[in-house]
């Protein structure tokens, strides 16, 4: 039998465990974005090695599962002497990995763009640097808004990685629930509520940015 005490139960610790869940996700999206724009500039530079640079990072990124490039960074930096809290792995990570998606983003959203609007720009007198901030920069963002908001679902979605190392956010705070409960349906449903509760608002949130940006 479902039980509904212990389902209901589950919600205080996981809740507490949340904050981890959205401190990971806010941290690493914020990184993304402008590790994300770097590469982005990388990409549309003339300089040849720049979009090689920018080439490899996003492959690489891409092609390795996130949770193998946080076991990499967990393990792999304190072999090179460099020792780091789980917490500063976990957010490195995430944040490195969504740069090479919000890098692709923003450049995807730049070259949407009519390049006629840089050009009457320029034949006007306008510096590059004013081009970039008045009339390129907000157009992409609002261009790129909805996959930027889908970006932050998924890595709020994919932070139950960094369970692995030992950080108490909402799935491995289930699993301890789970185990001292003997009831993992109910502790299980719960999470998946939290994290449905978690999306959800976040969506909201992005169709609100949305609305507020087109009118």
């Amino acid at each position: 039998m479902f039980s509904i005490s212990t389902f209901l139960n589950s919600f205080e610790p996981l809740l507490w465990a949340a904050r981890y869940t959205m401190l990971i996700s806010g941290l690493g999206i914020a990184l993304g974005l402008v590790v994300g724009a770097l590469i982005c500039a990388a990409a549309l530079s003339r300089v040849a090695a720049l979009r090689w640079f920018a080439a490899l990072w996003v492959s690489f990124l891409r092609g390795v599962p996130l949770l193998v490039q946080l076991l990499l960074c967990y393990y792999l930096l304190p072999v090179v002497g460099i020792n780091v809290p789980a917490m500063v792995a976990a957010v490195a990570t995430v944040g490195i990995c969504s740069s090479a998606y919000v890098s692709e983003i923003w450049r995807g959203a730049i070259i949407a763009l009519p390049s006629g609007q840089a050009e009457a720009a320029t034949a006007i007198g306008m510096r590059p640097r004013d081009i970039w901030a008045r009339i390129i920069l907000p157009q992409a963002f609002r261009i790129s808004l909805p996959a930027l908001v889908n970006e932050l679902i998924l890595l709020v979605k994919a932070s139950s990685l960094v369970s692995i190392v030992g950080i108490m956010e909402v799935t491995r705070a289930s699993q301890a629930q789970a185990a001292t409960t003997f009831r993992p349906l109910e502790v299980y449903i719960a999470a998946a509520c939290i994290y449905l509760i978690i999306n959800l608002c976040l969506a909201a949130l992005g169709r609100y940015l949305e609305h507020r940006m087109t009118v």
